[in-house]
Parts: structure tokens; sequence; C-alpha cells
């Protein structure tokens, strides 16, 4: 009966290693990197996680859990393009995240636009990055250090995450905002996002980011992010929700809407989550149906 005897183990072995073949076989599930400089940025996504985990690296905490069924990560990056670098490559080299968000406020530039509104940033430009002459200042942009290659004026978004979030605007529910000229539902369009280390608030350079750089509102991580992200191979968006005008009133308008400026951005990001996680499903089921 010796065979009967080896017979099962070989049945034994057969199954153990078919079921390690199917379980390595299975997709990794994706993890999405959001960024947010501030705590009030992120605090309405944190408070909501499940199965949450922290971790500290080099000092930044960054935060596990799920948000819509998406495995995320969430770390407070700090204000300014410096720290918005060093946190997205420690995010990256840690986590290797499908995608990263940038989520926040920012200083309106399109005089279309007002205080609760939002821009999903096509892309972001660096308002700081170039050449004074005589002449003026010239916009620049940066090089690979790597490569030695320039990367482009304008960091575009990635095309996916920009279709999604543009979708998802189509059926998020945001606060409505109360303003000088009443009470309104924020809008939700596609722009330039102008990124740079000062808070702008000043009519005069105001124009001049929409005269120059055709931006639509301006903040201080940003491109930084996208650079960064760019260079290693990660794609980026960044939602930021108007807090100001980037005008004389700036401050004011600061205290009186970052709140609910951050809280909608926050949803914009949450309804893009779902959207992620939706289309993992789709084709989870779609490389099923084909096996």
């Amino acid at each position: 009966m010796k065979w009967v005897k080896y017979a099962a183990v070989v049945l034994v072995w057969m199954t153990v290693a078919a079921g390690a073949f199917c379980q390595a076989a299975e997709p990794a599930i994706p993890v999405t990197g959001i960024l947010g400089a501030m705590t009030s940025e992120i605090a309405f996504l944190q408070d909501r996680l499940e199965q949450r985990n922290e971790k500290t690296l080099l000092g930044f905490k960054f935060i596990e859990g799920t948000l819509k069924g998406r495995k995320v990560v969430i770390v407070k990056c700090g204000i300014g393009k410096v720290n918005a670098a060093i946190t997205t490559t420690l995010l990256i080299d840690h986590y290797e995240p499908s995608e990263i968000l940038f989520t926040g406020i920012a200083g309106g530039i399109n005089p279309d636009l007002l205080p609760g509104d939002l821009v999903v940033a096509a892309s972001t430009v660096y308002h700081d990055c170039g050449m004074l002459t005589e002449a003026g200042f010239d916009y620049g942009g940066t090089s690979n250090p790597l490569t030695g290659q320039r990367n482009p004026k304008y960091f575009p978004a990635d095309a996916r995450l920009l279709d999604l979030a543009m979708n998802a605007a189509n059926k998020v529910k945001l606060d409505k905002i109360q303003t000088s000229r009443g009470e309104r539902t924020p809008r939700i369009l596609q722009g330039v996002i102008a990124t740079g280390d000062v808070f702008v608030a000043r009519a005069d350079k105001k124009a001049e980011l929409r005269k120059s750089l055709g931006a639509d509102a301006v903040e201080m991580e940003g491109a930084a992010v996208a650079q960064v992200c760019r260079q290693l191979g990660t794609p980026f968006l960044a939602i930021r929700s108007l807090s100001d005008l980037a005008d004389a009133n700036a401050t004011v308008d600061l205290e009186r809407f970052y709140k609910i400026a951050a809280r909608n951005s926050a949803e914009l990001v949450l309804a893009l989550l779902e959207q992620l996680e939706a289309e993992r499903n789709q084709n989870l089921q779609g490389s099923r149906l084909n096996e």
C-alpha cells in the first residue's frame, strides 16, 4: 500500500503548490498615497479611516488604513516645496503607491472663481523658478538630476486620474458656502495650479500669474510633488479648494473659508477613491472572466 501513501503525499503537495501559485497570481492590492500640507487638510480623511495604523519615517507620521474600500496612506507633509518633496520621496520609497493625490486649499487666481470653488490640476507649474533679469522674470523649469534632461515647464497630471476625478466631480456632493455674493454651491473645474514658496496676497502678483502662466490657483507644494512623481514614475494629481482669492483680503478670507474649503477638497478625494476602487473591481472581474 506504499504507492497509496506516496500518491496521497504527491496529491497534498500538488494542492499546496497550486494554492500557492493561485495566491501568487493574485494582483497586489494597490495603495493610494494622500498628501496634505496642514492638519486641517487631512483631518477629514483621517477621521474616516478604517483599519487605521500609524508608522513614523524620519519623523513624519504616515497613517495607513482604508477609505471607500481603498487602501490608503495619509501624511501631513508640511508647508512648502522642500517639505513636500521630502515626504513624497519617503512615501514612494516605502509604500510604492499606485498613485499619489494632494488635497488642500489654495488661493484663487482665475477671476471667475470664488472661495470654495475647486481646481483639479490638469497641470502644475513653478512660479518662483526661473531667471530674474532687467527685463523681468523669465519663468523656467527644472532638470532631472539623474539624467540631466529638462523637465517640462508645466507638469501634466496623470490623464487617467484626471479623467476619474472629473467623473467623480459630477457625482460628489459639496457643502454650500456663504460668500459676499450669497450662498452658493462650489464649482469644480480643471486648470493650472502655480506653486511657489510664498503666500500670495497681492492683486498685481495675482494678475501676473494669470497673465504669464495662465494660473487658476496658487499654492506652495503641488509642482514639487509633481516633479518627484514624474522622476520616480508615480501617477499624480492635485486637488485644491479655494480658501481665498490671493488678494489683499487673502488672510482674512483664509480664516473664514479654510475649514470648508479643506473639507470640500477631501470630499472630492473620497469620491475619486471610490472611482479608483470601482475601476479596480471592474478590472478584476474582467480578468477572472478571461481566465
